[in-house]
């Protein structure tokens, strides 16, 4: 249980510290153009940013994605952050729950949430893997309960737990047991990787077979976690096992092509998270079909200096946002989703080789 522990905290550790971001499989963004209006016709006091997710009201489509929990210093950072989600009407993620599963000790870390956040859209957060042979329904309405959560991630990270020193691999059966899950608890499960995207193909499947209420791309271009866990292993000396890692750095599907994916292929809510640096990248995230874009490593490096230079650096990304919107004559985010797009570059050749119609995408969109 330790070690589960220990993890957790040498993960923050070492992503507050540490170059963990990809540089050569970037997200797409800066091949994705918003058409600049210089006649908006709108006073920026007119825009609205609130916005409907799963049923409940934000005041901003912004969610502050799954990063931590689990280790007695995580209780502060947890803290923080659900007192800033609270007091901006945002969301929020907790980090995998496995540690406070297996140890009743650590339930705090992730139980403050819900006692500084006693409004706010919380969601739970288990492994896929982990429901395979390790942890039953039961467990995870512990988990749901620990928070009050208002809906379950079960993320899939076959890439992190390859790259991690003593990783679960066994990833057979997981779509059952995602299944069962989904079948047995009563808030909607929403599906996520962890920084290598989903795919048309896999996003079709778990809509299809009724798995999912949403999806939570978390695509590549962001925070490598395969990259995080090489550094971590040549910190505990196991050469063998960074360097194999170091191998899937840049690992995984841009975000904003398994945005578009995702979006041609199913009819689900759909999470932007994966490398968003920017109010006008989550912009383009939600011009492109996006209901809610997820920032993770800028958080938790705001809040490492505290709650006040968090609810700064999400203030600055939703004026980034509001500026975007003013300049695209978009008054509401409905209004943004049907703005004129521009792709080009390695996002436009990559969705050609996979066999989407970028205008027909673009015109769909427009239309709905």
């Amino acid at each position: 249980m330790d070690d589960i522990s220990n993890r957790k905290f040498e993960h923050i550790e070492i992503c507050l510290r540490e170059d963990v971001e990809m540089h050569c499989n970037t997200t797409g963004f800066e091949d994705v153009w918003l058409v600049h209006r210089c006649l908006p016709e709108i006073d920026v006091e007119e825009i609205e940013l609130e916005t409907d997710f799963l049923g409940f009201k934000l005041r901003a489509p912004l969610l502050i994605s799954a990063m931590t929990g689990g280790h007695p210093k995580a209780k502060e950072i947890n803290s923080a952050l659900a007192q800033v989600v609270e007091e901006m009407g945002l969301a929020m993620a907790v980090g995998s729950q496995r540690a406070a599963l297996l140890d009743e000790s650590l339930v705090d870390t992730f139980a403050v949430v819900r006692k500084k956040a006693p409004t706010a859209y919380i969601i739970a957060n288990i492994g896929a893997a982990q429901l395979v042979g390790h942890f039953d329904v039961n467990d995870v309405r512990k988990a749901i309960d620990m928070i009050e959560a208002n809906a379950l991630n079960i993320h899939l990270n076959p890439a992190h737990e390859f790259s991690q020193m003593a990783g679960d691999l066994k990833f057979r059966g997981v779509l059952q047991a995602i299944k069962r899950v989904s079948e047995a608890i009563e808030v909607p499960v929403i599906v996520k990787e962890t920084g290598c995207g989903i795919s048309r193909e896999d996003a079709i499947r778990l809509v299809e077979e009724g798995l999912v209420k949403a999806i939570d791309v978390a695509g590549a271009g962001g925070t490598s976690w395969c990259k995080v866990e090489a550094l971590r292993a040549r910190r505990r000396g196991n050469g063998f096992k960074a360097d194999v890692a170091e191998a899937f750095a840049e690992w995984g599907i841009p975000t904003v092509v398994s945005l578009i994916e995702v979006k041609s292929g199913v009819d689900v809510p759909v999470i932007a998270s994966g490398g968003v640096r920017s109010g006008v990248d989550c912009a383009k995230a939600i011009a492109l079909g996006a209901d809610l874009v997820g920032i993770a490593l800028p958080a938790l490096r705001a809040v490492s200096h505290g709650a006040n230079a968090l609810k700064a650096y999400l203030s600055v990304l939703i004026e980034q946002l509001r500026g975007a919107m003013f300049l695209t004559a978009s008054r509401s985010l409905k209004d943004l989703k049907r703005v004129d797009v521009v792709i080009t570059g390695r996002v436009k050749e990559w969705l050609q080789m996979r066999g989407v119609d970028i205008k027909e995408y673009l015109r769909k969109r427009r239309a709905i």
